[in-house]
């Protein structure tokens, strides 16, 4: 039996689409159009790939972690590929984490039958080269019953050293005990700042993206470890841009040492005791010579939960180095409303946010929509399938949309990963445009529940 919770789609736009569209001409809620919209990738950032295009189709026939049809053996295939999917439900990834070392790549889980794809268990999707292209699949790793402080470390989706132009769009990433997401590599490899820039993660998008509920007192070695999205030291061409961060303790994101991205649109809920930081550490930094930090933040919208301590600034800064700043646009206020700093510092050295008059970083193309427009812009469409929303990505939204939510120390706080029935349904190539894997028909989009609505867990 499903009881009619109906989460309120109230506004058909995507960031993707925001960036060059003008907010009187949305599509009307919750229509076919919206959602046609939000599988188009972002027009602006400075990841620029094509992905798999142009390469083979690559079906993935069985939920089957490893062996022939699996998503694994489509991700290790060599060449230019574009990865759709015949089968819907959970992939349990055990104690495994998919590894995606092979470039030229396309994951499409807009192709999946309802309910879609969702990665489960496991450590997560790892990136650690370039040309790749992730759309509507969901990642909920969690504890997977692991006992407390037991060292059990998962991670959403992360980037490695050898990944740029990568784009994660529309995913949803929960429940992970080390980070959600993540920009990640060496922070010094090379000789020199540009050398260590080249050798990391570079150019590379979170788009409309659920970053939520990370698990606070788990199984991560230093128990405390709820973690939204970590930026790491001397990555460069970083864009999050319309993406919903709710219930993460801390980072949301970080930005460490010497990055260079800018944070655009993005909806923050219930942070813990952190928003948007800033952190060189200079006892990771030894000898190196410290590389000044530069963040673009523009029409990014703060709301206090209840989680959230009464002395949050939007922006805080911790650590040895200096962040160049430029912000503008951006709301944060607490939970009935008043108005939250917007910067703050937890250090006592000399590190300060310079503020300047103009982006230190901005990707060319991108024109932000907003903030007063910003929650009604990624509650319709961020996630993975908004047209086939889950029980989990229903709940997240419709609790971020009503105030509602903490913190959680373990995925059993929120019934946990929920079995699913497996489904099929063929893919024929002649019903897409292969060139941005969107559909020639609204109709292939098939959802569950076409409304959107909460579900009972045991019926759904």
């Amino acid at each position: 039996m499903r009881w009619l919770a109906t989460v309120g789609i109230v506004l058909a736009m995507s960031a993707a689409s925001a960036t060059s569209t003008a907010a009187a001409d949305q599509p009307t809620p919750g229509t076919s159009v919206t959602y046609m919209a939000s599988l188009q990738l972002p027009k602006a950032g400075w990841a620029k790939t094509a992905g798999g295009r142009g390469g083979r189709i690559i079906r993935v026939t069985t939920l089957a972690a490893t062996g022939p049809g699996s998503l694994k053996e489509a991700l290790e295939t060599k060449g230019p590929r574009i990865v759709v999917f015949e089968v819907g439900g959970q992939i349990d990834l055990g104690e495994m984490t998919l590894d995606v070392k092979e470039p030229y790549l396309t994951i499409a889980g807009q192709t999946a039958p309802s309910p879609g794809v969702t990665l489960i268990r496991g450590k997560g999707l790892a990136v650690h080269t370039h040309d790749v292209i992730v759309q509507h699949i969901r990642v909920r790793t969690g504890d997977a019953g692991h006992p407390k402080a037991s060292g059990w470390s998962t991670d959403g989706v992360r980037t490695e050293d050898g990944a740029y132009d990568v784009i994660i769009d529309h995913c949803s990433l929960y429940w992970a005990t080390n980070k959600i997401a993540a920009v990640s590599g060496s922070r010094f490899k090379g000789a020199t700042p540009d050398d260590w820039r080249n050798a990391t993660s570079h150019r590379i998008t979170y788009s409309n993206t659920i970053i939520a509920e990370a698990l606070s007192r788990s199984s991560h070695w230093k128990i405390e470890h709820s973690k939204g999205a970590l930026i790491h030291d001397n990555t460069t061409g970083v864009l999050l841009l319309g993406d919903l961060f709710a219930h993460d303790y801390e980072r949301s994101p970080l930005f460490k040492g010497g990055v260079h991205g800018a944070i655009v649109n993005n909806l923050i809920y219930d942070p813990g005791q952190r928003a948007i930081h800033y952190n060189l550490i200079a006892e990771e930094w030894g000898p190196h010579p410290y590389q000044v930090g530069m963040m673009s933040a523009v029409g990014n919208v703060l709301r206090a939960g209840m989680s959230t301590p009464p002395d949050l600034a939007f922006l805080e800064i911790g650590g040895d180095g200096d962040l160049e700043y430029y912000g503008r646009d951006n709301i944060a206020v607490d939970r009935i409303g008043r108005p939250l700093p917007m910067l703050g510092s937890y250090t006592t050295t000399t590190a300060k946010i310079i503020e300047v008059d103009k982006p230190p970083v901005w990707p060319e193309g991108l024109v932000a929509i907003p903030a007063r427009d910003v929650q009604r812009a990624v509650l319709a469409t961020v996630g993975a399938r908004p047209w086939d929303r889950d029980y989990d990505d229903a709940r997240l939204v419709a609790d971020v949309a009503e105030g509602r939510g903490w913190i959680i120390d373990s995925e059993a706080d929120v019934h946990g990963n929920l079995p699913e029935n497996p489904t099929q349904r063929a893919f024929n190539p002649a019903d897409w445009n292969l060139d941005d894997m969107t559909p020639k028909s609204a109709a292939l989009l098939d959802a569950s529940d076409a409304s959107t609505t909460l579900m009972e867990p045991e019926t759904r």
